[in-house]
């Protein structure tokens, strides 16, 4: 008879449940890194300003940190595995009704597929700690390296999706929601083989112990200030390179290469850091090769752009997955994984969710990208600060 493990599952049914899990999370990142190599052809085509260009990145994040703290209301009442379905239903919606319309539409649709990807953003996490806690490392950096390469994929075809197969933008954008579907169709059998306990807790009672602990909010601003970062280059970088010059295409690829790179570095430093028991040496390591190739960046005359951006790409993408990872590690069981997603996640979005937008403004008053690259590595030494204490080995 073969052997089952404490969730009831044998090894092909925890297979199927991480295609699964792997298959939602594929679709975490592309409505979003397809925005910002289309900003231009937006911009001329429904005439908005920078500032209002740079909302369309945040309102996901607005959204990812209303929900995110929520999420544990929905899977004590309506267990994971249905949560998760239904934020792929409403996916595929947001990035539909995005995708058709005029202005209400585009942003209507950017707040939807942002509610879904916030289920999924806390969920994952919650999953891993519960069905593989003993290869939390290995399954995180499968994760969050798909995710990386779901968004490399969406940014790097967004434009030739719009210009030479003659989509516009509209229909490079919906192209995603086929994707979305396809996850929807491979989620549904893995529903049955994610139990439901009841709860052990109410929500204010484990928001209420979570919100308590200095580790929490330091794991919260660490996640808010990496997320920050990420979707500032996500929003930004292209725009960036246009204004030294270069053209739509090598822009877009330079983003699509900074989210290749990022998956080397979702894949490998979630493995690195999760052999260890003490991730501090990690988090340092990252830190020294971001705040260079930042610096790189802002001095066009040394050139070596491609290697600027593929190292950020990989800095964060690692760091995503650290971040991801530190959840996990940090959690006692899968219930407090969930609760401590939602409230890390929340409270890391909010944050997250000023970058673009700040950037947008500081670009429309001083018409300098410098400004930008300043702000990240100030950013990048506070997460320094940050990592120095959440790198230690010790439970929330």
């Amino acid at each position: 008879m073969e052997t089952r493990d404490k969730n009831g599952l044998n090894k092909t049914s925890r297979t199927l449940l991480l295609v699964g899990i792997l298959f939602v999370s594929i679709n975490l990142r592309p409505a979003l890194s397809s925005i910002g190599p289309l900003i231009d052809m937006i911009r001329e085509d429904v005439g908005l300003s920078d500032t209002l260009l740079g909302l369309l990145t945040t309102l996901p994040l607005i959204a990812f940190g209303v929900v995110s703290t929520m999420t544990p209301l929905f899977t004590k009442r309506f267990g994971i595995g249905n949560t998760i379905l239904g934020a792929l239903i409403l996916l595929t919606a947001g990035i539909g009704i995005r995708s058709v319309g005029g202005i209400f539409e585009l942003y209507l649709g950017t707040v939807l597929l942002g509610i879904a990807i916030a289920f999924g953003n806390v969920l994952i996490p919650a999953l891993i700690k519960r069905n593989f806690p003993h290869k939390a490392g290995f399954v995180t950096s499968l994760y969050s390296g798909i995710m990386s390469l779901g968004a490399a994929f969406a940014a790097g075809l967004s434009v030739p999706l719009a210009d030479e197969l003659n989509l516009g933008w509209r229909g490079s954008l919906a192209v995603w929601a086929v994707l979305a579907v396809l996850a929807l169709i491979i989620w549904v059998p893995n529903i049955k083989r994610i139990n439901r306990t009841p709860p052990s807790r109410g929500f204010k009672e484990a928001m209420k112990k979570l919100s308590g602990s200095l580790l929490v909010w330091k794991m919260a601003f660490y996640m808010g200030l990496q997320s920050l970062a990420f979707y500032v280059i996500l929003a930004w970088l292209p725009a960036i390179l246009l204004d030294r010059g270069y053209d739509d295409s090598y822009a877009g690829w330079m983003l699509s290469l900074s989210q290749a790179t990022g998956i080397i570095g979702a894949i490998v430093i979630p493995i690195w850091a999760g052999s260890r028991k003490d991730q501090r040496l990690v988090i340092v390591s990252l830190i020294i090769v971001e705040v260079i190739a930042l610096i790189g960046l802002m001095i066009p005359g040394i050139g070596m752009v491609e290697l600027w951006v593929g190292l950020i790409g990989m800095v964060l993408g690692g760091t995503f997955g650290l971040a991801l990872l530190l959840i996990v590690l940090r959690s006692k069981d899968a219930e407090t994984a969930a609760e401590l997603s939602g409230i890390v996640q929340s409270i890391g979005y909010f944050i997250a969710a000023t970058g673009p937008f700040i950037v947008g403004v500081i670009y429309d008053l001083t018409q300098v990208w410098n400004y930008a690259l300043v702000l990240l590595v100030v950013v990048a030494i506070i997460k320094l600060v940050l990592g120095i204490d959440i790198g230690r080995d010790k439970k929330v």
